[in-house]
Order: structure tokens, then sequence, then C-alpha cells
């Protein structure tokens, strides 16, 4: 029988993991940004990206063709390391993001938490099940590179939909940002920009390979405060291209 190498594999990953977001000065630099109350999306992208890097450093160090059986990645093998490694950033980007979400909750005078969005299972498994199709690992060990960045970044993504979701039905008008960084293409060019909740553009959260464009958002600037009561400002027309919109999101996703 062959030897299970993943008990081993995921332990030296673990601690390498470990002791570089320990030693990181970025990190270091982030939380105590959000200790000083002065942390924004900007540090909470900054700390996405840093933990996506170093993880995607330590995968490449630890999974190679030498290591696994036949050269290839098998699927019981990615399954298991990628789930464990992948959860765990999201758990880390993600109650960061949220403390920082509540504490600019209450600098612009809002007693609400910041929510915490669903992992998204089905961006794990695409890796997963695209890193074990091919015989020859080397083939796909791009993979585990900056897809692995990118569903760091997708995890702050994800605390900012959930978030304006929350307030947007809490009666406040949030405005969401998206900002070029480095020698944007024109594409990203093209979605840059400050936008009313439901009038963004379809692909304000999609990135390209190595893109590192960031959403943004801040409660300060969406205190358009509804009529709780009546909310009448929002009419048939708006509540349709609402709709509309949320339809176009979903679908542009499960491409």
């Amino acid at each position: 029988m062959d030897k299970d190498i993943v008990p081993e594999l995921l332990e030296s990953i673990q601690e390498q993991f470990n002791q570089r977001t320990y030693d990181s000065k970025k990190l270091k630099m982030a939380i105590n940004k959000l200790r000083n109350k002065k942390a924004s999306y900007l540090d909470v992208n900054d700390f996405a990206i840093e933990i996506g890097n170093i993880l995607a450093d330590v995968l490449s160090k630890n999974i190679t063709v030498d290591v696994l059986p036949d050269g290839k990645m098998y699927f019981n093998i990615a399954d298991r390391v990628l789930n464990s490694t992948m959860k765990n950033n999201h758990s880390l980007i993600s109650d960061f993001a949220v403390d920082v979400q509540t504490q600019l909750n209450h600098e612009a005078g809002l007693r609400l938490k910041g929510q915490a969005p669903e992992l998204n299972q089905d961006r794990i498994d695409g890796i997963i099940n695209r890193v074990a199709s091919e015989n020859d690992f080397d083939a796909v060990k791009w993979i585990l590179d900056d897809p692995i960045i990118n569903f760091s970044q997708s995890v702050v993504d994800d605390v900012i939909r959930t978030n304006v979701d929350f307030h947007f039905e809490a009666g406040l008008a949030p405005k969401i940002t998206r900002r070029v960084s480095g020698h944007a293409c024109d594409w990203c060019k093209r979605l840059a920009g400050t936008y009313n909740y439901h009038e963004e553009p379809a692909d304000i959260y999609r990135r390209h390979e190595r893109c590192r464009c960031t959403v943004e958002y801040n409660p300060k600037d969406s205190r358009g405060i509804q009529n709780s009561h009546t909310k009448e400002w929002r009419s048939k027309r708006q509540q349709e291209k609402i709709k509309q919109r949320k339809t176009m999101n979903l679908r542009k996703e499960r491409q």
C-alpha cells in the first residue's frame, strides 16, 4: 500500500505558513492599523494579498513532482490539502475584514457589527479539480500561484458584498469604489470609479490574472438614509433594475 503523504505534507505546510505569517511585517502593519483604528479596505486588501502570497509560496515549496506519487496531484491529495489550507486563508482574511468593517461602521456612527460572508466552496472546488486534472503536476502547478492570491482577494470582495447588502437592507445608500493598481489595463480602467449600490458594473468584482485592483466600501459615504417605514424612493423601476442586476451577477459568477 502506498504511503499516505497528506498528513506529513499538511503538517509541513501549516508549520511554515504559521511561521511566515507570524514574521510578516506587512501583516503586522495591517494589524497595528486596525488596533489604532486607522485601517481601511486598502489595508484589508494588502492583508489578503500577503496571506495569499505566503500560502502560494509555501505550497510551491512543499508540493513538487518529487513528493507526489507518480508526479501527479491526485484528487484525494488536492482535496485534503487545498480544502484545509484555503479554508484557513478564508477564515484569517474574513475575520480581519469583518473587524475592519465593524471599525468603519462605528466611525460612521453605526452601531452595526461587520457581517461575515459564506465560504465560496465553488472557487476552492474549481482549483482542486483543475490541479487534479493533469497527469503531470508541472503542467498545472501555476494553479497554486496567482489563483491562490486571487482567491484570497475574492474573500475581501465577498465581505464587501455581504456588508453592502446588509447596509442597504438597513436603510443606507451604499457606494462602492473600484481603484486601479499599477499599470492597469484598459479593461480595469473602464471599471474604475465610485458607484451607487446596484448601479455598479456587473464586472466590478472580477479580476484577470495578476490583477491587483481593489474594491472598497466605507459606510461614512453611504449615509443617504431611506425612510425606514416606507422606503418610498425605491420606485418600481429601481426595484426591477436591482433584480436584473442580481440576476446578471449570478449568471456571471456561474460562467
